[in-house]
């Protein structure tokens, strides 16, 4: 009787209930929108700082190339001297004849049109004539790339419409490009050079082969150094160590390093490795050391995790059968925990991939313009060489910027995705 008789003699009860009820459902529904709201910004801002990376650096995958065959003048070249003939005034000489031009008497006219072809095409009858004096009196063709600004018309970055006196191309020099991509000589293809070539003080010869070589040498330090010292340190740590403050004051200690500002690893990487042990300025191998300092709390910490989250009914199994807590370790636990261990190195390294500031301290952002000979040579890696061409004075080098940012991106998205996969194809749900 008292249970049916609540509703109708305590309504104000049933009112305040069910006002508390849509107020929650609202301050839910509140929150729902709030955290979608949230993630929709974020997309926003992920996808403008993409796109505007994409846009800025696409045409850098888009190269034009110009071909012209080249008449070796024996009256030009010393057979005793090679090196000693002008072949890109000799080159240019000819192009304005087909032109249908004549070069003036003090060479204006040759040397504006010098402006539009890359030296590469000169290097090129240069190599190919000292191979081969037997060349000299013949005609040879070859290939490269129209000079940076020329490429900045053809992608629609150097107008016409602009003042003649506020770009560096002349009306002349346009009109030159414009016969040439008319005639057939230039023609748009991919830019294979850009990952075959290294840097370059040409922004049209410029590549990232020698910064990508030069980052998979210091991974590969990186990753030898960092993972098995880490992942060993935090097994011991995790099943090992004795308990009490000692321990707990490294783990603090772990946690605190792994959050110092990486630039501070450079300066102890500049004190210790260079200055103190010698090790080469602005190699991969020091480089490596850096990084291994900067990644290895990363990794520690990772694989403590890793191994916490074993159940402590697999140790107590191998202990009951007569394993060692040694054995116990590395032959049962350990290997259950390996997609963890795993998945942290990745992205240790993935993150130790995009450092600058520690590498700039150690003197990798000098001028390499070739691929590393070496763990000890001169070397430059893609972070490093994104900060070398932003702060370049030549244009052309800012689109090769972005598109060098684009090849990070992509291994650290690669990078990541490993990590990804490798812990939903081996993880275990206990």
């Amino acid at each position: 009787m008292t249970d049916a008789a609540l509703p109708t003699a305590q309504p104000s009860l049933r009112a305040a209930v069910e006002a508390r009820l849509k107020k929650r459902h609202a301050e839910e529904m509140r929150f729902r929108l709030y955290g979608r709201l949230a993630i929709v910004v974020a997309l926003s801002f992920l996808a403008v700082l993409v796109g505007r990376i994409v846009v800025q650096g696409y045409s850098t995958f888009v190269d034009y190339k110009m071909t012209v065959p080249v008449y070796i003048d024996p009256a030009r070249v010393d057979r005793a001297d090679v090196a000693g003939a002008n072949f890109d005034l000799m080159i240019a000489d000819q192009t304005l004849a087909r032109l249908g031009e004549k070069d003036d008497e003090y060479g204006t006219t040759s040397g504006k049109l010098m402006e539009l072809i890359s030296n590469d095409l000169g290097f090129q009858v240069l190599k190919q004539v000292r191979d081969n004096p037997d060349l000299i009196g013949k005609t040879i063709t070859v290939s490269g790339p129209v000079k940076a600004d020329g490429q900045l018309y053809f992608k629609g970055e150097l107008k016409r419409s602009t003042p003649q006196d506020e770009r560096k191309l002349d009306n002349q020099q346009l009109a030159w490009l414009d016969k040439l991509k008319a005639q057939g000589a230039v023609k748009s293809e991919f830019n294979t050079g850009f990952f075959t070539r290294s840097d370059s003080t040409e922004p049209e010869q410029a590549g990232v082969l020698g910064a990508v070589v030069g980052s998979a040498m210091m991974l590969l330090i990186t990753a030898a150094l960092a993972i098995p010292i880490g992942v060993l340190a935090a097994t011991y740590l995790e099943e090992f160590a004795p308990k009490g403050r000692f321990s707990d004051l490294i783990e603090v200690n772990i946690n605190n390093l792994a959050a110092v500002p990486s630039i501070v690893y450079g300066l102890l990487g500049l004190a210790v490795f260079i200055n103190w042990l010698g090790v080469p300025r602005s190699s991969p191998l020091v480089g490596g050391l850096v990084l291994a300092l900067m990644a290895l709390p990363t990794v520690i910490i990772a694989t403590r995790s890793a191994l916490k989250a074993v159940p402590p009914s697999i140790r107590e199994a191998a202990l009951g059968v007569g394993a060692s807590k040694t054995q116990t370790v590395f032959h049962h636990v350990l290997p259950l925990a390996m997609p963890g261990v795993m998945t942290g190195s990745i992205l240790s390294l993935a993150h130790a991939l995009g450092e600058t500031a520690p590498l700039l301290m150690i003197g990798m952002v000098s001028f390499v313009p070739g691929v590393p000979e070496g763990f000890t040579g001169a070397a430059t890696v893609l972070p490093v060489q994104v900060f070398i061409w932003e702060n370049a004075s030549e244009r052309a080098f800012h689109e090769r910027t972005a598109a060098a940012i684009l090849v990070l991106l992509t291994f650290m998205i690669i990078m990541n995705l490993a990590a990804i996969l490798l812990r939903r194809r081996f993880e275990r749900r206990w």
